[in-house]
Order: structure tokens, then sequence, then C-alpha cells
């Protein structure tokens, strides 16, 4: 009786072990996500300089990011955004790439809000960055850079615990200086930016706080 009773005592040991080990590592997943979406830009006109103009609504727009939770509401992210926008029909031919690097700050307030259908969920954020503005073409060589902030509110759809469809509509707020002398904006842009995306968020890690 004695050694059944002792191997059927490690076989209990090592058993709760092992749930207890996989308790904690599933307890401490770590809350890392990626971000892809696709979609469109509009340029405030403000931002060229008189005589140029773009289209109201442009193509692409790229953004691509990793977030991390810090806790289930809150969290930050550092993300990258790509843009091009071209002049309207009353503007002097020009192409723009408008790029952008931002760290910014995550909250998700879904649980707050009571009335949401249970697969929809609500990302709010906000954070400072960096633009660099290229124009092609014949004005290659007016090349911008400035300080921007970004905010932005995500709705996403889940279709598992590791991954969500989202739509998110961002505002970059601009810190350009005006252009000196005025020739150095010729085809070039210093003002603000407004996105709307649409993409997917999956988890990198596990799925403590999808």
């Amino acid at each position: 009786m004695m050694p059944i009773f002792k191997i059927q005592k490690h076989k209990l040991l090592v058993l709760t072990l092992f749930f207890t080990v996989f308790s904690f590592a599933q307890k401490n997943t770590n809350t890392w996500k990626a971000q892809i979406a696709l979609g469109v830009n509009s340029p405030s006109q403000s931002g060229f300089v008189e005589g140029f103009e773009s289209k109201s609504v442009n193509l692409p727009t790229v953004n691509a990011g990793f977030q991390y939770m810090f806790k289930r509401q809150l969290g930050a992210k550092l993300d990258f955004g790509f843009n091009r926008f071209s002049n309207g029909d009353n503007s002097p031919d020009f192409k723009i790439n408008y790029t952008r690097i931002n760290a910014q700050i995550v909250f998700d307030p879904t649980e707050s809000i009571g009335f949401l259908p249970e697969r929809i969920g609500l990302v709010v954020h906000s954070g400072p960055g960096y633009s660099f503005v290229k124009p092609l073409g014949d004005f290659s060589d007016n090349n911008v850079s400035f300080l921007n902030l970004m905010a932005g509110l995500e709705v996403h759809y889940a279709l598992s615990q590791y991954m969500s469809l989202y739509t998110d509509v961002s505002y970059i707020l601009g810190f350009g200086t005006d252009f000196d002398p005025i020739i150095e904006g010729f085809g070039s842009f210093n003002g603000n930016l407004m996105t709307i995306t649409f993409g997917i968020t999956f988890s990198l890690s596990g799925c403590q706080y999808c």
C-alpha cells in the first residue's frame, strides 16, 4: 500500500504543479497587439501655399503599429502612418508623401459603457509624434518636417478572443512653421490631416485583455 500511495502522491504533486504553472502563465500573459489598416486622408487646405490645393479625399493611407496594455483599460502604442495626397482640379500638379510616427496613450472605455453590443468595443488614442513631408516630381526639394499631435477613436468588432476588425477616425494636428521663403512651400504641406482607416487588430502573445 505504501509504494502505491507514494506513487499517487507524486502524481498528485506533479498535476498540482502543472496546473499552478499553467494558471500563472495564463494570468501573466503579455498583452501585446499589432494593428494594420488601410484608408483615406483629407489634408487641411490651409497647409498649402496660395494657389495650391489638394483633393478633399485622397488614397492611400496606411497605418501600422504595436500596442501594449498596462491594464485592462489603459495602454500605449507606437504606430507609423503613410499618406499620399495630390492636387485638386484648380491647382498646379503635385503629389506629396506624408509620413508620421507617433507614441500614443490608449484608453479602452468599453466596460464602462453598458449599452454597447457584446462584440463591439471602443478605443481612444492620443499622443505626440513627428511628421515628414516629401513632395514628388518638380517640387521634390521642398521637404519639411514638424511635430504633431494625434488623436482618434477606434470602433472594434471582435471576430474572436485574438482578433478584431476595426475602423479608426483620427486627426493629426501639425505644428509646422510658415514657409520661409514662400517658394519652399510650393508643392509642399505643413498643415493638419484627417484620416479614416479600416483594419485588423490581432494578439501577438495571448489574450488576457483582448
